[in-house]
Protein backbone atom coordinates (compact mmCIF):
# COMPACT_ATOMS: atom_id res chain seq x y z
CA UNK A 1 0.00 0.00 0.00
CA UNK A 2 2.62 2.52 -1.10
CA UNK A 3 1.78 5.94 -2.58
CA UNK A 4 2.95 6.55 -6.14
CA UNK A 5 3.88 10.07 -7.19
CA UNK A 6 2.70 10.19 -10.77
CA UNK A 7 3.76 12.30 -13.71
CA UNK A 8 0.23 12.21 -15.11
CA UNK A 9 -3.19 11.29 -13.84
CA UNK A 10 -6.35 9.70 -15.15
CA UNK A 11 -9.24 12.11 -14.66
CA UNK A 12 -12.39 10.34 -13.51
CA UNK A 13 -15.56 12.31 -12.83
CA UNK A 14 -17.72 11.55 -9.83
CA UNK A 15 -20.81 13.07 -8.25
CA UNK A 16 -21.21 12.95 -4.50
CA UNK A 17 -22.39 14.99 -1.54
CA UNK A 18 -20.22 17.38 0.48
CA UNK A 19 -20.18 15.11 3.53
CA UNK A 20 -18.31 12.49 1.50
CA UNK A 21 -15.14 14.51 2.14
CA UNK A 22 -14.86 15.85 5.68
CA UNK A 23 -12.44 18.56 6.80
CA UNK A 24 -10.94 19.24 10.20
CA UNK A 25 -8.86 22.01 11.73
CA UNK A 26 -8.20 25.42 10.21
CA UNK A 27 -9.44 24.82 6.67
CA UNK A 28 -11.15 26.82 3.95
CA UNK A 29 -13.59 24.80 1.80
CA UNK A 30 -13.32 25.86 -1.85
CA UNK A 31 -15.93 23.39 -3.14
CA UNK A 32 -17.41 20.02 -2.18
CA UNK A 33 -14.16 18.37 -3.28
CA UNK A 34 -11.51 21.05 -2.85
CA UNK A 35 -10.11 22.46 0.41
CA UNK A 36 -7.35 24.79 1.55
CA UNK A 37 -5.54 23.14 4.44
CA UNK A 38 -4.28 26.16 6.35
CA UNK A 39 -3.21 25.40 9.90
CA UNK A 40 -0.82 22.77 11.22
CA UNK A 41 -2.38 19.28 11.00
CA UNK A 42 -5.47 20.60 9.18
CA UNK A 43 -6.90 17.61 7.33
CA UNK A 44 -9.47 16.00 5.10
CA UNK A 45 -10.88 12.49 5.39
CA UNK A 46 -12.94 10.31 3.07
CA UNK A 47 -14.06 6.70 2.72
CA UNK A 48 -13.84 4.73 -0.51
CA UNK A 49 -14.31 1.19 -1.83
CA UNK A 50 -12.02 1.82 -4.82
CA UNK A 51 -8.85 -0.25 -5.20
CA UNK A 52 -6.93 2.68 -6.68
CA UNK A 53 -7.53 6.35 -5.91
CA UNK A 54 -6.03 9.57 -7.20
CA UNK A 55 -6.23 13.05 -5.70
CA UNK A 56 -4.13 16.19 -6.00
CA UNK A 57 -2.14 18.35 -3.60
CA UNK A 58 -0.77 21.78 -4.41
CA UNK A 59 1.61 23.98 -2.43
CA UNK A 60 0.46 27.62 -2.58
CA UNK A 61 2.33 30.57 -1.09
CA UNK A 62 3.65 34.01 -2.03
CA UNK A 63 6.94 32.34 -2.97
CA UNK A 64 7.62 28.95 -4.52
CA UNK A 65 8.65 26.21 -2.09
CA UNK A 66 7.74 22.65 -1.25
CA UNK A 67 5.20 21.80 1.42
CA UNK A 68 4.60 18.51 3.23
CA UNK A 69 1.59 16.23 3.63
CA UNK A 70 1.02 13.20 5.83
CA UNK A 71 -1.03 10.29 4.44
CA UNK A 72 -2.93 7.87 6.65
CA UNK A 73 -5.03 4.88 5.50
CA UNK A 74 -7.28 3.01 7.94
CA UNK A 75 -5.36 4.54 10.82
CA UNK A 76 -1.98 3.40 9.48
CA UNK A 77 0.63 6.13 8.97
CA UNK A 78 2.06 5.92 5.45
CA UNK A 79 4.57 8.71 5.83
CA UNK A 80 5.28 12.38 5.23
CA UNK A 81 5.61 13.36 1.58
CA UNK A 82 6.88 16.50 -0.15
CA UNK A 83 4.48 18.51 -2.28
CA UNK A 84 6.53 20.40 -4.84
CA UNK A 85 5.58 23.95 -5.85
CA UNK A 86 3.86 24.76 -9.12
CA UNK A 87 1.23 22.51 -10.65
CA UNK A 88 -0.98 20.25 -8.50
CA UNK A 89 0.85 17.06 -7.53
CA UNK A 90 -1.18 13.93 -8.46
CA UNK A 91 -1.04 11.23 -5.82
CA UNK A 92 -2.23 7.66 -6.33
CA UNK A 93 -2.77 5.04 -3.63
CA UNK A 94 -3.35 1.32 -4.24
CA UNK A 95 -5.88 -0.03 -1.74
CA UNK A 96 -6.84 -3.57 -0.75
CA UNK A 97 -9.87 -4.85 -2.71
CA UNK A 98 -13.15 -5.81 -1.06
CA UNK A 99 -13.14 -3.28 1.77
CA UNK A 100 -14.10 0.27 2.61
CA UNK A 101 -10.99 2.30 3.38
CA UNK A 102 -10.77 5.60 5.27
CA UNK A 103 -8.09 7.91 3.88
CA UNK A 104 -6.81 10.97 5.76
CA UNK A 105 -4.57 13.72 4.39
CA UNK A 106 -2.90 16.10 6.86
CA UNK A 107 -0.92 19.29 6.39
CA UNK A 108 2.39 18.56 8.10
CA UNK A 109 3.46 22.21 8.18
CA UNK A 110 1.94 25.32 9.75
CA UNK A 111 -0.07 28.28 8.47
CA UNK A 112 2.99 30.49 7.96
CA UNK A 113 4.30 28.02 5.33
CA UNK A 114 1.36 28.75 3.01
CA UNK A 115 -1.63 26.66 2.08
CA UNK A 116 -1.82 23.05 1.00
CA UNK A 117 -4.66 22.66 -1.51
CA UNK A 118 -6.41 19.27 -1.54
CA UNK A 119 -8.43 18.48 -4.70
CA UNK A 120 -10.49 15.29 -4.49
CA UNK A 121 -12.40 15.73 -7.74
CA UNK A 122 -10.81 12.61 -9.38
CA UNK A 123 -11.93 10.35 -6.50
CA UNK A 124 -14.39 7.54 -7.20
CA UNK A 125 -16.55 5.13 -5.20
CA UNK A 126 -16.74 7.48 -2.22
CA UNK A 127 -18.91 6.42 0.68
CA UNK A 128 -20.88 8.83 2.82
CA UNK A 129 -19.15 9.47 6.14
CA UNK A 130 -21.27 10.21 9.22
CA UNK A 131 -20.64 13.49 10.98
CA UNK A 132 -18.17 13.17 13.85
CA UNK A 133 -19.70 12.93 17.31
CA UNK A 134 -16.39 12.79 19.14
CA UNK A 135 -15.29 15.40 21.64
CA UNK A 136 -12.78 18.00 20.53
CA UNK A 137 -9.59 19.50 21.94
CA UNK A 138 -8.09 22.74 20.65
CA UNK A 139 -4.34 23.04 21.13
CA UNK A 140 -3.11 26.65 21.09
CA UNK A 141 0.63 27.25 21.04
CA UNK A 142 3.86 27.99 19.23
CA UNK A 143 6.47 25.91 17.39
CA UNK A 144 6.24 23.08 19.93
CA UNK A 145 2.54 22.68 19.23
CA UNK A 146 3.22 22.93 15.46
CA UNK A 147 5.65 20.01 15.58
CA UNK A 148 8.54 22.12 14.30
CA UNK A 149 11.88 20.30 14.10
CA UNK A 150 10.45 16.95 15.20
CA UNK A 151 10.81 14.75 12.08
CA UNK A 152 14.49 13.99 11.63
CA UNK A 153 14.11 11.92 8.47
CA UNK A 154 15.64 15.02 6.87
CA UNK A 155 18.68 16.18 8.88
CA UNK A 156 18.42 19.57 10.58
CA UNK A 157 19.46 22.62 8.54
CA UNK A 158 19.58 20.66 5.27
CA UNK A 159 17.50 23.20 3.35
CA UNK A 160 14.36 25.02 4.53
CA UNK A 161 13.70 25.61 8.24
CA UNK A 162 10.36 23.79 8.01
CA UNK A 163 11.69 20.59 6.38
CA UNK A 164 11.39 18.79 9.73
CA UNK A 165 7.80 19.92 10.48
CA UNK A 166 5.44 17.03 11.18
CA UNK A 167 2.34 18.30 12.96
CA UNK A 168 0.77 14.83 12.82
CA UNK A 169 3.35 13.71 15.37
CA UNK A 170 3.18 16.78 17.62
CA UNK A 171 2.05 16.17 21.20
CA UNK A 172 -1.49 17.49 20.54
CA UNK A 173 -2.50 15.18 17.68
CA UNK A 174 -0.74 12.25 19.39
CA UNK A 175 -2.79 12.90 22.54
CA UNK A 176 -6.04 13.38 20.62
CA UNK A 177 -5.58 10.04 18.86
CA UNK A 178 -4.85 8.32 22.17
CA UNK A 179 -8.02 9.82 23.70
CA UNK A 180 -10.09 9.22 20.53
CA UNK A 181 -11.04 12.87 20.16
CA UNK A 182 -11.04 15.32 17.28
CA UNK A 183 -8.52 18.15 17.46
CA UNK A 184 -7.55 21.55 16.13
CA UNK A 185 -4.15 23.24 16.22
CA UNK A 186 -4.04 27.05 16.47
CA UNK A 187 -0.29 27.57 16.62
CA UNK A 188 2.49 29.64 15.06
CA UNK A 189 6.23 29.12 15.44
CA UNK A 190 7.99 31.93 17.26
CA UNK A 191 4.84 33.58 18.63
CA UNK A 192 4.14 34.38 22.25
CA UNK A 193 1.60 36.03 24.52
CA UNK A 194 2.89 39.62 24.57
CA UNK A 195 6.05 39.33 22.42
CA UNK A 196 7.69 36.81 20.10
CA UNK A 197 10.98 34.93 19.86
CA UNK A 198 12.94 37.86 18.45
CA UNK A 199 10.42 40.69 18.33
CA UNK A 200 8.95 42.95 21.02
CA UNK A 201 5.55 43.00 19.26
CA UNK A 202 6.80 45.77 17.00
CA UNK A 203 7.12 44.15 13.57
CA UNK A 204 5.15 40.98 14.30
CA UNK A 205 1.78 40.22 15.91
CA UNK A 206 1.45 37.82 18.83
CA UNK A 207 -0.67 34.69 18.93
CA UNK A 208 -3.61 36.38 20.73
CA UNK A 209 -3.58 39.09 18.06
CA UNK A 210 -3.91 36.63 15.15
CA UNK A 211 -6.06 33.93 16.75
CA UNK A 212 -9.32 35.19 15.21
CA UNK A 213 -7.91 35.12 11.67
CA UNK A 214 -8.12 31.84 9.75
CA UNK A 215 -4.56 32.24 8.43
CA UNK A 216 -3.08 33.17 11.82
CA UNK A 217 -1.49 36.35 10.50
CA UNK A 218 -2.24 40.07 10.25
CA UNK A 219 -4.51 39.66 7.22
CA UNK A 220 -7.90 39.98 8.87
CA UNK A 221 -10.09 39.78 5.79
CA UNK A 222 -11.03 36.16 6.55
CA UNK A 223 -12.07 35.63 10.18
CA UNK A 224 -11.86 32.16 11.63
CA UNK A 225 -15.22 30.55 12.38
CA UNK A 226 -15.02 27.30 14.33
CA UNK A 227 -17.06 24.55 12.68
CA UNK A 228 -17.02 22.54 15.90
CA UNK A 229 -16.90 23.98 19.42
CA UNK A 230 -13.99 22.69 21.54
CA UNK A 231 -14.76 20.79 24.73
CA UNK A 232 -11.26 21.49 26.07
CA UNK A 233 -8.78 24.23 25.17
CA UNK A 234 -5.11 23.55 25.89
CA UNK A 235 -2.77 26.57 25.78
CA UNK A 236 1.01 26.16 25.64
CA UNK A 237 2.48 29.65 25.26
CA UNK A 238 5.29 31.52 26.98
CA UNK A 239 8.42 29.89 25.61
CA UNK A 240 8.98 32.75 23.16
CA UNK A 241 8.08 35.46 25.66
CA UNK A 242 10.96 34.15 27.79
CA UNK A 243 13.34 33.87 24.83
CA UNK A 244 16.56 35.89 24.83
CA UNK A 245 16.19 36.37 21.05
CA UNK A 246 19.06 36.06 18.62
CA UNK A 247 21.45 38.15 20.74
CA UNK A 248 21.66 40.79 18.01
CA UNK A 249 18.29 42.51 18.14
CA UNK A 250 17.50 44.54 21.25
CA UNK A 251 15.66 42.44 23.82
CA UNK A 252 13.92 43.90 26.84
CA UNK A 253 13.80 42.08 30.20
CA UNK A 254 10.81 39.79 30.62
CA UNK A 255 7.78 41.76 31.84
CA UNK A 256 5.74 39.64 34.27
CA UNK A 257 2.89 42.14 34.54
CA UNK A 258 2.45 42.45 30.77
CA UNK A 259 2.59 38.69 30.29
CA UNK A 260 -0.02 38.10 33.00
CA UNK A 261 -2.30 40.87 31.72
CA UNK A 262 -2.18 39.78 28.06
CA UNK A 263 -2.60 36.11 28.91
CA UNK A 264 -5.56 36.83 31.20
CA UNK A 265 -7.25 38.90 28.47
CA UNK A 266 -6.69 36.14 25.93
CA UNK A 267 -8.29 33.50 28.15
CA UNK A 268 -11.20 35.85 28.86
CA UNK A 269 -11.76 36.15 25.10
CA UNK A 270 -11.63 32.38 24.62
CA UNK A 271 -14.05 31.89 27.51
CA UNK A 272 -16.39 34.42 25.92
CA UNK A 273 -16.32 32.50 22.61
CA UNK A 274 -16.55 29.04 24.18
CA UNK A 275 -18.12 29.44 27.65
CA UNK A 276 -18.56 25.69 28.20
CA UNK A 277 -15.02 24.70 27.25
CA UNK A 278 -12.59 23.59 29.95
CA UNK A 279 -9.32 25.54 29.73
CA UNK A 280 -5.89 24.15 30.63
CA UNK A 281 -2.76 26.32 30.82
CA UNK A 282 0.51 24.47 30.21
CA UNK A 283 4.01 25.55 31.05
CA UNK A 284 6.82 24.87 28.57
CA UNK A 285 8.78 21.66 28.03
CA UNK A 286 11.57 23.79 26.52
CA UNK A 287 12.12 25.96 29.61
CA UNK A 288 14.09 24.77 32.61
CA UNK A 289 15.42 26.25 35.84
CA UNK A 290 14.58 29.83 36.76
CA UNK A 291 12.62 30.55 33.56
CA UNK A 292 10.36 27.57 34.09
CA UNK A 293 9.79 28.53 37.73
CA UNK A 294 8.97 32.10 36.73
CA UNK A 295 6.54 30.96 34.04
CA UNK A 296 4.79 28.70 36.54
CA UNK A 297 4.50 31.63 38.95
CA UNK A 298 2.93 33.77 36.20
CA UNK A 299 0.45 31.01 35.37
CA UNK A 300 -0.61 30.80 39.01
CA UNK A 301 -1.22 34.55 39.03
CA UNK A 302 -3.26 34.25 35.83
CA UNK A 303 -5.28 31.44 37.36
CA UNK A 304 -6.00 33.57 40.43
CA UNK A 305 -6.95 36.62 38.33
CA UNK A 306 -9.34 34.55 36.26
CA UNK A 307 -10.88 32.89 39.30
CA UNK A 308 -11.73 36.35 40.63
CA UNK A 309 -13.68 36.83 37.38
CA UNK A 310 -15.47 33.48 37.81
CA UNK A 311 -13.41 31.80 35.08
CA UNK A 312 -11.87 28.55 36.26
CA UNK A 313 -8.75 27.26 34.54
CA UNK A 314 -6.43 24.43 35.46
CA UNK A 315 -2.64 24.38 35.29
CA UNK A 316 -0.33 21.66 34.02
CA UNK A 317 3.44 21.38 34.27
CA UNK A 318 5.64 19.25 32.02
CA UNK A 319 8.64 17.50 33.46
CA UNK A 320 11.97 19.06 32.53
CA UNK A 321 13.21 17.86 29.16
CA UNK A 322 16.28 18.16 26.97
CA UNK A 323 14.67 18.27 23.51
CA UNK A 324 16.40 16.20 20.84
CA UNK A 325 14.94 17.75 17.68
CA UNK A 326 16.16 20.62 15.54
CA UNK A 327 17.07 23.92 17.21
CA UNK A 328 16.31 22.70 20.73
CA UNK A 329 12.81 21.49 19.82
CA UNK A 330 11.26 18.15 20.79
CA UNK A 331 11.62 15.36 18.25
CA UNK A 332 8.83 12.83 17.68
CA UNK A 333 9.68 10.56 20.61
CA UNK A 334 9.92 13.64 22.83
CA UNK A 335 6.40 14.57 21.71
CA UNK A 336 5.24 11.09 22.67
CA UNK A 337 6.70 11.64 26.14
CA UNK A 338 4.88 14.98 26.40
CA UNK A 339 1.66 13.31 25.30
CA UNK A 340 2.04 10.53 27.85
CA UNK A 341 2.40 13.17 30.57
CA UNK A 342 -0.48 15.33 29.36
CA UNK A 343 -3.09 12.74 28.32
CA UNK A 344 -4.40 11.82 31.81
CA UNK A 345 -5.11 15.47 32.67
CA UNK A 346 -6.89 16.12 29.38
CA UNK A 347 -8.84 12.88 29.72
CA UNK A 348 -10.04 13.97 33.16
CA UNK A 349 -11.16 17.34 31.81
CA UNK A 350 -13.01 15.69 28.91
CA UNK A 351 -14.92 13.51 31.33
CA UNK A 352 -15.76 16.16 33.91
CA UNK A 353 -19.46 16.80 34.44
Amino acid sequence: MKPKWLLAFLLVTSVFQAQNIQHFGRCKPLSDTKFELVGAAASVAFATTATEITFHLQAVDSWAHRDYAVLVVDGAYLGRYPVEPGKPNPITLDLTPGATHVVEVYKATEASIGQLIFDGSPLTQLQQMPASTRKRIEFIGDSITCGMGNDLAIPCHTDQWFDQHNAYYAYGPITARALKTDFLLSSVSGFGIYRNWNDENEAEPTLPQVYDNLYLNNAKELPYQASQIPDVISICLGTNDFSDGDGKKKRMPFNDAKFISNYTQFVEKLHGKYPKAKILLLDSPMLNGDKKTRLQSCLKSIQADLKAKNINVQLFSFKEMKPRGCDYHPEMMDHQILSDELAPTLNALLNEN
